[in-house]
């Protein structure tokens, strides 16, 4: 049995990584508690994921010939992923973000992000234009907006005339066209990124959401012509919406956060790859919450990214329904 082939056009990004039990106001300095290092970039992250689930997977963006641009190309070649496609440009330097982690009293970690976009920003026409005749061969493309937006609409529209489903994970927060929304078949923005896209706010604390605040979210971005709307809201879970139904999947209760950096990253890389295996929504969400439950538990970007032989052994634990893995063997 084929297993599922995923392309992934999105952004690198070294991840620097302080540690802080303070994060200091304008003009203080305080002393942190640790300093890492860690590939990251919501692309390369989830490729990395889905990689580690077991899919196949193609990587394309755009790198600088640099100590970090080598870094993390290694990592997802050790993964398995293709990245024959991945460009590079020789002035610019690879994308690079300072994390600011704040760890509470009551043992919280809270993180801060910087992106600095170098090279991804730099992508060009010219260095996807081998998709607009191979993207059919793909059983989904995976997109982010950490790349130019004109990078993001060619390659969706090419993909939707193949017939190919388009998943755009909706961070950073941006403006988006109707043309591009109308070339998804899944968004999946999290509860304040969808409330800049619709201006509705989806009120949750701790597991509690509002339900007729994240279906109007929902209903506002399906007039646009997204088939499948996917909110992520931390706590309070997850919810999807398409023609079939509005689906709640609650986030796993007792997990302890290490750090949170790649949630979301690992949560979409999942759901993805479930879809892609032709996986019922509700198992596919239930999934995605494990897998992204295992991510926050560890430290780091793609190193707190679990393969599919760490989350089985969770599921199994915790005597949660396990979907059919065959396609991922």
């Amino acid at each position: 049995m084929r297993k599922p082939k995923i392309l992934v056009v999105g952004s690198f990004v070294m991840d620097q990584i302080a540690l802080t039990d303070k994060v200091p106001h304008e003009g203080e300095t305080v002393l942190g508690k640790s300093f890492s290092k860690a590939p990251g970039g919501k692309g390369a992250n989830q490729a990395v994921q889905a990689a580690r689930l077991g899919a196949q997977v193609t990587m394309v963006g755009k790198l600088g010939r640099d100590a970090n641009g080598r870094d993390m190309i290694e990592v997802l070649e050790k993964d398995g992923i293709d990245v024959s496609h991945v460009a590079y440009d020789n002035k610019l330097p690879s994308g690079c973000s300072v994390i600011i982690l704040q760890k509470q009293a009551d043992g919280a970690v809270h993180n801060r992000i910087i992106v600095l976009p170098g090279t991804n920003m730099a992508i060009t026409e010219r260095d996807v234009a081998f998709l607009k005749e191979s993207i059919g061969d793909y059983d989904l493309v995976m997109l982010q907006l950490e790349i130019p937006m004109e990078i993001n609409e060619l390659v969706a529209a090419w993909a939707y005339e193949k017939g190919v489903p388009v998943m755009l994970n909706s961070a950073p927060s941006a403006p988006l066209s109707d043309s591009l929304l109308s070339h998804l078949a899944y968004i999946s923005p999290n509860e304040h990124e969808a409330a800049d896209l619709t201006g509705i706010t989806i009120e949750h604390e701790g597991s509690f959401f509002n339900k007729e605040q994240a279906v109007a979210v929902c209903t506002a971005l399906r007039a646009k012509g997204v088939k499948n709307v996917l909110v992520t809201m931390g706590s309070a879970g997850a919810v999807l919406m398409n023609d079939e139904g509005f689906f709640h999947s609650p986030a796993l209760q007792g997990v302890t956060v290490v750090d949170p950096t790649a949630a979301g990253d690992s949560f979409v890389g999942a759901f993805c790859t479930g879809i892609a295996c032709g996986w019922k929504v509700e198992e596919t969400m239930a999934f995605a919450n494990q897998v992204a439950s295992r991510t926050v538990s560890a430290a780091g970007a793609m190193p707190s990214l679990p393969t599919l032989g760490v989350v089985e052994r969770f599921i199994e634990e915790k005597g949660f329904h396990k979907p059919n893995f065959s396609r991922l063997r």
